[in-house]
């Protein structure tokens, strides 16, 4: 939600708000093809294969696959897209390896900054989909981890209205 709301006001004036850092934490990307983690991970218990394609056809244009612009950006992006992830603010992609999301995200991560948007990722090899709910442990890092995101983008002054 958070990449595309940000495609969509890439050009927009928000004034006199000014959105300083975009955080995908466990970021919802798809794809026809499966990643190699969807694939390893495709029976996972909270976030199983079947049921990301099953939230991918209910929430796509009709008619659409899951490599629509919406949910795969690497593979669907085109010109107009990419000159609008150039202009994205600072950005936060936090991940784990036992989420079968977790190649996308990655993906996503470096597709952004090779658009030259800075690009902090914190991605970490314990954990699954939605783990904070469960381990306060990681809800505690994952906190830190925001407001260290947050400090530092509130110090740096915003290059555009993002």
């Amino acid at each position: 939600i958070v990449y595309s709301v940000a495609l969509r006001v890439a050009e927009t004036d928000l004034s006199p708000v000014k959105i300083r850092g975009l955080i995908m934490n466990q970021a919802f990307f798809g794809g026809v093809e499966p990643s190699d983690s969807e694939s390893r991970l495709k029976d996972d218990r909270i976030c199983p294969l079947t049921a990301t394609h099953l939230l991918w056809s209910l929430c796509l244009p009709h008619g659409v696959d899951r490599d629509h612009v919406y949910s795969n950006p690497i593979k669907s992006s085109g010109a107009e897209e990419r000159e609008k992830m150039g202009r994205f603010p600072s950005t936060l992609i936090n991940g784990y390896g036992g989420d079968p999301l977790v190649d996308r995200q990655r993906d996503v991560a470096e597709m952004l900054k090779a658009r030259g948007v800075h690009v902090e990722t914190r991605f970490d090899k314990d954990g699954f989909h939605a783990c904070e709910l469960f381990d306060e442990n990681k809800a505690k890092a994952l906190y830190d981890t925001v407001e260290g995101f947050m400090k530092s983008c509130s110090m740096t002054a915003p290059s555009s209205n993002m």
